[in-house]
């Protein structure tokens, strides 16, 4: 498994009974996560309860919302190494981060710097661009596209306060995206995906990973350089383990090269919480 690291501002503080404490900042939030199948947490739970923040509550109906306990701004700051990334709670339970990224996010900043020259770098399903802003830091010329407009405005945000202007944004179905590109023989040294489970694109379109990742991955192709450096397949969907990604990625540009793993994050109580899997195929 590769292991998150180097974080201040973020720390998973205590698991159990599906639901995660986490310190994001000076903010404490409680989540359910539903790799946590362990239990006796009350007791961890107990001990932060005059610490905590908000948690986020399921609805029975579906959905959930957030119950907030203690003041804490509507959106605010962490830091990872020399970025800077917008924290803020959000509809299902997210906040606009995944920290567990930070072990691609170096890993493609070697990549861009190692290769001694200029790399252009397209995200796919980019969401508020971490990956997009770590890429660009690193020298490469960024595409950012993701079909919903707040993500994209929130991804500007964070392009902003790490002093970053280089990112072509796009709010467009990545499929479609992909389709014109490659029409118009436009080409990526590196591609970056994080494909939702299940999802729907602004006209509709409807996206399973599990039926639509092979072909999509397969249409990226053509977009790729002649010189390329580097693809990237991001899952959170539980049970599509690690091995599914690689054996995508060996089919469609070949074994060498090819890696995958488990991701995850240190806790305060000495585990390691899974936070789904990532493949790379790297070219030498």
């Amino acid at each position: 498994m590769q292991i998150a690291k180097d974080w201040k501002d973020f720390q998973v503080l205590a698991t159990g009974d599906g639901e995660k404490i986490e310190r994001w900042g000076q903010v404490v939030l409680m989540r359910p996560d539903p790799q946590i199948i362990w239990g006796d947490f009350d007791k961890k739970k107990n001990s932060l309860k005059k610490s905590l923040n908000a948690r986020y509550v399921r609805s029975y109906t579906g959905g959930g919302a957030w119950e907030k306990y203690l003041p804490f701004p509507e959106k605010w700051t962490v830091e990872w190494k020399d970025l800077k990334f917008f924290v803020k709670p959000m509809g299902f339970k997210h906040t606009g981060l995944f920290p567990e990224q930070s072990v691609n996010w170096e890993k493609m900043q070697n990549l861009i710097l190692n290769s001694k020259r200029e790399i252009k770098v397209l995200n796919l399903f980019a969401y508020t661009g971490a990956a997009s802003v770590a890429c660009a830091k690193a020298g490469a010329k960024v595409t950012h596209v993701d079909a919903s407009k707040g993500m994209v405005e929130r991804a500007k945000e964070n392009a902003k306060i790490n002093n970053i202007d280089s990112i072509r944004f796009i709010v467009d179905d990545c499929k479609k995206f992909i389709e014109r590109e490659t029409r118009r023989g436009n080409k990526y040294d590196a591609i970056i995906m994080d494909p939702p489970s299940y999802g729907r694109g602004p006209s509709g379109e409807l996206w399973k990973i599990e039926e639509n990742l092979y072909d999509f991955v397969k249409l990226t192709k053509d977009v790729l350089s002649d010189k390329p450096l580097f693809v990237l397949i991001n899952s959170y969907t539980t049970g599509l383990q690690a091995g599914v990604i690689k054996n995508v990625l060996a089919l469609l540009f070949g074994t060498d090269g090819v890696e995958a793993d488990e991701i995850g994050l240190p806790t305060q109580e000495g585990l390691v919480l899974p936070c789904g899997n990532s493949g790379f195929k790297i070219w030498k």
